[in-house]
């Protein structure tokens, strides 16, 4: 059994890869399982290099293979903003963040709200170079928050093809068509090489 540094404090995400991991000969390791309280400063001017400072960083600390992500919401109108700045965004968080946005987007039409979520997983191992992999999600910003699961941006994230928001969608149907799903599933298969 082989272990894996699960680059999180946050038992959900540990959860979702846990799930998506099934099956392969890995026992699945957290910051807290290991006493590490050290933060990785995420300085990248992209989710790939922001997900790989946090692998690297976090592999040199506990000496084993890690798994790090980066994620949030590209909007195309808005150059790809909030991108690695989304959990920041506009220096707000929480209603007044998604009210930010808006406030961003009012003289935008429906038909030019494309959006996207990305998640960048880096995955580190001593004496190997870093391996990416990348999951995304389409979407259109909605013209107001819709929805009371999720977090972040999912009641204005609308999904064309589940004609709902990721607010309005059960945590399941999230888990499987989300951006971090998607990544997850590809790097299961870099895993499964290792």
């Amino acid at each position: 059994m082989h272990e894996l540094l699960i680059a999180t404090h946050n038992p959900g995400k540990l959860r979702e890869f846990a799930a998506i991991f099934a099956g392969l000969e890995l026992t699945l390791r957290t910051l807290d399982d290991l006493g590490i309280t050290d933060d990785i400063e995420e300085h990248g001017s992209s989710f790939a290099a922001n997900a790989t400072l946090k692998a690297e960083g976090y592999m040199a600390l506990s000496g084993l293979p890690t798994l790090a992500d980066d994620s949030g919401l590209e909007v195309a109108a808005l150059g790809g903003a909030p991108g690695v700045y989304s959990a920041r965004y506009g220096g707000v968080t929480g209603p007044a963040q998604l009210q930010y946005l808006l406030d961003q987007m009012q003289a935008i039409p429906w038909h030019a709200r494309l959006a996207r979520f990305v998640c960048v997983i880096a995955l580190a191992r001593p004496g190997h170079a870093t391996q990416l992999v990348e999951g995304t999600l389409p979407g259109v910003i909605e013209f107001e928050p819709k929805g009371s699961g999720g977090f972040g941006y999912d009641p204005l994230f609308y999904l064309l093809d589940e004609h709902a928001t990721l607010a309005e969608i059960s945590a399941e149907r999230k888990n499987q068509i989300s951006h971090r799903a998607a990544a997850a599933r590809a790097a299961r298969a870099v895993l499964a090489q290792w």
